[in-house]
This record gives C-alpha cells, structure tokens and sequence, in this order.
C-alpha cells in the first residue's frame, strides 16, 4: 500500500506493522529517482506500508524526524523507528534494508 501523506495522523499510519516513510520533495532529482522504485515496492509487498512525505509542505513533520537530506528513508515496526537512510538506494539495496 502506498499512500501521500496529507493531513492523517502520522502516529496512526506508523503503529502498525511495517512501515517505511519516504521523506522527498518535487524539486529533488534523486527523489524523483527513488519514486518508480517505493511505488514497485509498494505494489510488490502487500504486507508493507509505505508512506511518501513532502518535506516542503510537511516542515514539522520532517524536522521532528531530524530530515535535513532528501531522500530520507524511515523504516518503523510497531510504530518504532527502526532504521533511517539517507540518500538514493537502488530498489535491490532498497529491498535488502526493509528486510
């Protein structure tokens, strides 16, 4: 499942299962790299959640996740922060971190 982050509650989208976060903005070459591989993830693992997050229309949210690159990619389980990375991944390094 893949879902823009708007205006949900983000603790409600995190606290089950897992869930990776993609920090991005449209003005970002490497996150516009990165898209087509979290939108094939999304498709190929049903059981996993992924979130895309503007930073430029979400600024707190990324500053209370200490967003200061993009992309950043925040992976939680349970709704804790499991791991974080920064920068592009190719979708087979990508696939390897979720794990």
């Amino acid at each position: 499942m893949l879902i823009h982050f708007k205006n949900e509650k983000f603790d409600d989208l995190i606290k089950e299962g897992k869930v990776v976060v993609d920090f991005y903005a449209d003005w970002c070459g490497p996150c516009k790299m990165l898209a087509p591989i979290i939108e094939t993830l999304a498709q190929e693992n049903e059981k996993i959640t992924f979130v895309k997050v503007n930073v430029d229309e979400q600024e707190e949210l990324a500053q209370s996740y200490g967003v200061m690159s993009i992309p950043t990619i925040l992976l939680f389980k349970e709704g804790n922060l499991e791991k974080k990375q920064i920068g592009f991944m190719p979708k087979e390094v990508l696939e390897e971190w979720i794990k």
